[in-house]
């Protein structure tokens, strides 16, 4: 799964200003909500719930917030890069200052965490992240995404 099919250029928030973990949750709900058409409050539960399992900070700045949700049709991503690093309690005690929102319909079963996993490994990429940090804007970010959102050749 490419992540073009995940993202439109519409879903990035390119310095999002936030406090903490729980208002980082809050606004991704919240753009999440906008451009689906879901319930902000139901997102945010849902968000809320899958952190309280253990903190989706994986590492390296990075966080990949996900859950599924039932009135939702297709696979969601939306990317925001924070102004300021927050504490998220990621695996490696490190701050995190990108954020990716993943949401799936209920019934996605395996094609959630392959999603996923196609994230992690495109976020992990040599060079993705200090590309991600120095774009200036949503669509610099957008494309630094969507070209390295193919499987690398063999």
């Amino acid at each position: 799964m490419a992540l073009v099919e995940l993202l439109s250029p519409d879903a990035i928030a390119p310095a999002l200003k936030v406090g903490g973990k729980k208002q980082a949750l809050q606004e991704l709900a919240s753009h999440a909500a906008g451009l689906t058409g879901l319930d902000q409050q139901a997102v945010f539960e849902t968000l809320l719930q899958r952190e309280r399992l253990g903190s989706t900070g994986v590492g390296e700045g990075i966080a990949i917030p996900h859950g599924k949700l039932a009135k939702l049709d297709r696979l969601f991503g939306f990317v925001a890069r924070l102004e300021k690093p927050i504490d998220f309690d990621a695996i490696d005690g490190m701050p995190v200052d990108v954020l990716f929102l993943l949401l799936a319909p209920e019934g996605a079963g395996a094609d959630h965490l392959k999603a996923l996993a196609r994230v992690a490994r495109v976020l992990r990429r040599p060079g993705v992240l200090d590309r991600l940090r120095a774009a200036h804007d949503a669509a610099a970010i957008y494309a630094v995404l969507i070209e390295n959102s193919e499987p690398a050749a063999a």
